[in-house]
C-alpha cells in the first residue's frame, strides 16, 4: 500500500522563499492545492539549509529580502545546481529582473501577481526542465571516508577496512550517500525519503526504516547497538561519525 508520505514524495517539490509571511503562507496553501509539495523559507539562510536537506525541483524566489537578497541567493543556486528558479519581483525592479535572468533564472513573475499565473509558469518550467533532462546536481563525484569505511560515488561502491567491496542495493547506496554528505545532521524520515528518491529514482523499497536496518547490518559492528547510524527519537537518523572527503 502506498502511504501518504510516499504519495507526497512523488509530487513536484517547490521551495518558496519570501520574507513576507502574508504572501508566502497563502501562496504555499494555494500551490499545495494545485498539486505541489511546498517547503517554505523566510530568508536566504533558511533557504540554503532547506536546499541542503531536500531534493527541490523548483525554487520560487523573492528578490527583495532583508539580509542576503534573492539575487545573491540565485547566484549561489546557479553556481551549485541546475534547479530551476522563478523570481518574484516588483514592477520597479526591471534592472534586477534582467540581472536575475542573466544569472540563469528561468522565469519571473511581477508583483502583484495571480497565484494561478504563477502555478501555470511553474508547470511550464518543470515541463521544459523534464524535456531537457536537467536535474539538480547531486554531490560531487569522489570518495567519503568514515570510521574505516570508504564510499566511492564514481563506482557507487562501499569499501570495508580490508579493501573489500560490500554490495549495496540502490536504496542502501542512496541512503548512505545522503548520510555521509550530511554527517552529524539529524535527517527526518521525510527528508531521507526525499533525498534518496527524488522524483526520478529507480523503484525500490520505500521504507526508510527498513533501509536503515539493512544498512546497519552491513556497516555496524553490532547492528542491535548501532554506533554509526543512530536513531534520534522523534527526529530521524544521523551519521555519528567524522567524514572526510577524499
Amino acid at each position: 500500500m502506498v502511504t501518504a508520505m510516499e504519495m507526497s514524495a512523488e509530487l513536484p517539490h517547490l521551495l518558496l522563499v519570501d520574507d513576507e509571511r502574508s504572501i508566502r503562507e497563502p501562496l504555499a496553501q494555494y500551490l499545495t492545492k494545485q498539486g505541489f509539495r511546498v517547503t517554505q523559507s523566510g530568508d536566504a539562510e533558511s533557504a540554503r539549509a532547506r536546499l541542503n536537506a531536500y531534493a527541490i525541483d523548483l525554487i520560487v524566489l523573492d528578490i527583495m529580502m532583508p539580509g542576503e537578497d534573492g539575487l545573491s541567493l540565485c547566484r549561489h543556486i546557479r553556481a551549485t545546481s541546475d534547479t530551476p528558479v522563478i523570481l518574484l519581483t516588483a514592477r520597479s525592479e526591471e534592472t534586477d529582473r534582467i540581472i536575475g535572468l542573466e544569472m540563469g533564472a528561468d522565469d519571473y513573475v511581477v508583483k502583484p501577481f495571480s497565484p494561478r499565473e504563477l502555478a501555470a509558469r511553474i508547470r511550464v518550467v518543470l515541463r521544459r526542465v523534464a524535456a531537457g533532462g536537467v536535474r539538480q546536481h547531486g554531490p560531487e563525484a569522489g570518495s567519503y571516508a568514515f570510521s574505516g569505511w570508504v564510499l566511492k560515488t564514481a563506482e557507487r561502491t562501499l569499501i570495508d577496512r580490508e579493501g573489500v567491496a560490500v554490495p549495496l542495493s540502490t536504496g542502501e547506496y542512496n541512503l548512505l550517500l545522503a548520510l555521509v554528505t550530511r554527517p552529524r545532521q539529524v535527517l527526518t524520515r521525510d527528508q531521507l525519503l526525499d533525498l534518496t528518491q527524488g522524483r526520478e529514482a529507480a523503484a525500490f523499497d520505500r521504507s526508510i526504516d527498513n533501509q536503515v536496518s539493512r544498512l546497519r547490518k552491513k556497516i555496524e559492528t553490532d547492528p542491535k547497538t548501532p554506533t554509526l547510524i543512530k536513531t534520534v527519537w522523534g527526529g530521524g537518523y544521523t551519521l555519528a561519525a567524522e567524514v572526510t572527503k577524499l
